[in-house]
């Protein structure tokens, strides 16, 4: 049996491993650096930034999805955005990633959304295979930019 369900504080050690899991899988293991305090505060502390749904299959992890609401100034409504998805390659195939994002697409309506998104990296055909089966197009018009570390640190500190 497949159970999805939100996160709770106690989750936070299992949402780090699948994020490691899922690093590792990314070939992104050195990027990082998340501690379980930083979880703890950003998923739980007094303002949280992201939630995170877990999935189970006879009762034992075998997934989560992390997601975050944005706003998009051109519908006038906020998107719900997906950040990480990851299922453990042993339960993969059995429908566990579709009903993440079956649930996630049921929270965007619920939200009157008016788009649900993701990235997904270019080499990742079984991901890419998955979603476009579902019906998700890819957004080749937009290239995705990012300052982090020092490059955000100089910008900030710039006049």
């Amino acid at each position: 049996m497949i159970d999805i369900r939100p996160a709770t504080r106690q989750d936070v050690p299992q949402i780090l491993a699948f994020i490691r899991e899922l690093a590792q899988y990314e070939r992104l293991s050195h990027a990082v650096v998340a501690t379980e305090s930083d979880l703890v505060r950003s998923l739980f502390g007094p303002e949280p930034c992201a939630h995170v749904l877990l999935a189970a299959l006879d009762a034992a992890p075998v997934g989560f999805a992390v997601y975050f609401y944005n706003f998009s100034t051109f519908v006038g409504r906020p998107g719900l955005y997906l950040e990480d998805l990851y299922v453990r390659p042993a339960a993969r195939g059995l429908g566990i990633g579709r009903r993440l994002l079956v649930t996630l697409a049921r929270l965007a309506v619920e939200r009157e959304c008016g788009r649900m998104e993701w990235a997904v990296l270019d080499w990742n055909e079984p991901a890419i295979r998955f979603y476009r089966k579902l019906g998700a197009t890819p957004n080749d018009d937009w290239t995705t930019y990012r300052l982090s570390g020092e490059m955000l640190g100089n910008l900030a500190r710039s006049d």
